[in-house]
């Protein structure tokens, strides 16, 4: 999600690479393309989670089941992964101008399709080509503070970024659940319609025009391309199917694995031996980037995984309308906007390595926070944990990146800034299937737990069935056989959503513990200067 924020430029334009630098400061024209850039970056990362608070309305609306729910948010994510490699590369053929105003008008194309679907293979198709689109956003409007900012304002920019990219989810939920609940799922595709159309338009008035390079298409590492692909498609699908179809029990989620190994392990076999490859793999031998990287991804797992986890924790277990999930989630917003701008002065005073670990620590304990879920946790509950996310939220973004692309020449930055994003997406993609398996793997063990203790013979179970029975025969039930019977259903229901509130503490666990493993990691990195704006590794 947002851990994107600070990466490297990607498909830096070569008209941009001269004067912006030796100005002192940047014209109305340059500041107009950025913020055109800065919408685009929202819309991405907003549409990523504005489904979330609503996955049940759109899970009835195409007539698909609660299983499914994840693979709306996993497409979207999956057409991000396999762009943001491509990004550097198209951008150099087709133009960065081309390229950019293109994406930006398929963005809204695709996402206003999302709304006329009807069956689940449609809305992923599509929710798929949404991310394919604006994958290439965020990396681009990073690309335009870095190129058309001078360096004394590029921190306006990339606070005025990361701002944007970390606002985004966390009214996300909240837009789409009034949407939702007010005007129906569909209107939520609709949102990004009139944003878009300002970007387009400003970036057809700012941007300078350039010829394409299509003779670059030759040089393309199509079969890394191809291998990569196919690998990554595959590897989603055992990860989103498995589940359902009890994992290698199935031949086709079987084949699928062997089909996601053979073709991961030959995109990186080419990656590593290609002359131009389109993902550079020997990046990661660097101590900072393989650190700052491997944190990327443990806190991707965590950003997509608790915006998934929650909204299906009040939906499921509380009864909460999108509109209700969307008011909990919004509290994560506030605290973020006033402490990004002072994430700098702490970076200077502490170092990165230490705010990061601070902020990934912070975000942990809101998550350990909510591991002893009970049947009165409501929306009232959390708000202490999900001020605290938001609060160590704000201090892990800034931190990571620093650390990440400390050292990184400008020649690299292209392939550096497509290598982290990739990785950080899968692993917000991993994460939210990883959380959906674990899930229903929990709650079956606690239901089986507590069903062993909720057993005839306990004279406590046969007092509460009476007392139920009671009830019913009270309220409108005349045959004592049939009030019996209905309290045994409702006791079987009482147990089945205890069980699964047990479920969700354990998937909240589990991210605190990715979050625990990120913090340790970061400490090992090598200690980096921030001076000005400029970051350098020691």
């Amino acid at each position: 999600m947002s851990s994107i924020a600070f990466a490297a430029p990607v498909g830096t334009p070569r008209f941009l690479d001269a004067s912006p630098s030796v100005a002192d400061r940047a014209s109305l024209t340059s500041w107009i393309a950025v913020l055109a850039g800065m919408i685009g970056a929202f819309m991405a990362i907003l549409n990523i989670q504005i489904t979330n608070a609503s996955l049940l309305d759109i899970e009835g609306g195409i007539g698909t089941g609660v299983d499914n729910g994840a693979w709306i948010s996993t497409s979207y994510l999956i057409g991000e992964i396999v762009v943001i490699p491509l990004t550097d590369y198209l951008s150099r053929v087709f133009s960065f101008r081309r390229y950019m105003i293109a994406n930006a008008v398929l963005f809204p194309i695709f996402s206003i399709a999302c709304a006329f679907t009807h069956d689940l293979g449609s809305m992923i198709a599509m929710r798929g080509l949404q991310g394919f689109a604006g994958g290439i956003l965020i990396p681009m409007a990073f690309t335009m503070v870095l190129t058309k900012l001078p360096k004394a304002q590029q921190p306006i920019g990339l606070a005025m970024f990361a701002l944007s990219v970390t606002f985004a989810p966390a009214i996300g939920p909240t837009i789409g659940g009034y949407l939702t609940e007010n005007f129906g799922w569909q209107t939520i595709f609709f949102v990004n319609t009139p944003p878009s159309i300002v970007m387009v338009v400003a970036l057809v008035f700012t941007l300078e025009r350039q010829p394409m390079r299509l003779s670059l298409l030759k040089e393309g590492d199509w079969a890394g391309i191809v291998s990569m692909a196919i690998g990554l498609a595959a590897l989603q699908t055992v990860l989103e199917e498995g589940n359902k179809d009890d994992w290698f029990a199935s031949t086709f989620i079987f084949r699928l694995a062997i089909v996601a190994a053979v073709f991961l392990t030959a995109f990186i076999a080419i990656e590593l031996t290609v002359e131009k490859p389109l993902v550079n793999l020997r990046l990661l031998k660097r101590r900072n980037f393989g650190i700052g990287v491997f944190a990327n991804v443990m806190v991707g797992f965590a950003l997509f995984g608790s915006v998934y986890i929650l909204p299906q924790y009040l939906g499921q277990a509380q009864g909460y309308n999108a509109e209700q999930i969307g008011n909990v989630l919004a509290w994560t917003g506030l605290p973020q906007l006033l402490l990004i701008p002072l994430v700098p002065l702490l970076m200077k005073r502490f170092g990165p390595r230490y705010v990061g670990f601070v902020g990934i620590s912070i975000f942990a304990a809101s998550c350990f926070m909510n591991v002893t879920l009970s049947l009165d946790n409501g929306g009232d509950q959390f708000l202490i944990p999900n001020v605290v996310r938001a609060i160590g939220q704000a201090l892990v973004l800034t931190p990571i990146s620093t650390i990440t692309t400390a050292g990184i020449a400008q020649s690299e930055a292209g392939a550096a800034s497509g290598l982290s994003n990739m990785l950080r997406n899968l692993g917000g993609a991993v994460g939210t299937a990883t959380l959906a398996t674990v899930l229903t793997k929990r709650e079956q063990f606690h239901s089986n737990v507590i069903g062993q203790s909720v057993t005839l013979y306990r004279d406590e179970v046969r007092a509460r069935i009476a007392g139920m029975t009671n009830y019913f025969l009270a309220h409108g039930v005349s045959d004592p056989a049939a009030a019996r019977h209905q309290a045994i259903v409702e006791l079987g229901k009482i147990v089945r959503r205890q069980a699964l509130i047990l479920a969700f503490g354990d998937t909240f666990a589990v991210i605190g513990v990715v979050l625990a493993i990120a913090a340790i990691a970061l400490l090992f990195a090598r200690k980096t200067s921030v001076v000005g704006g400029a970051t350098g590794a020691h």
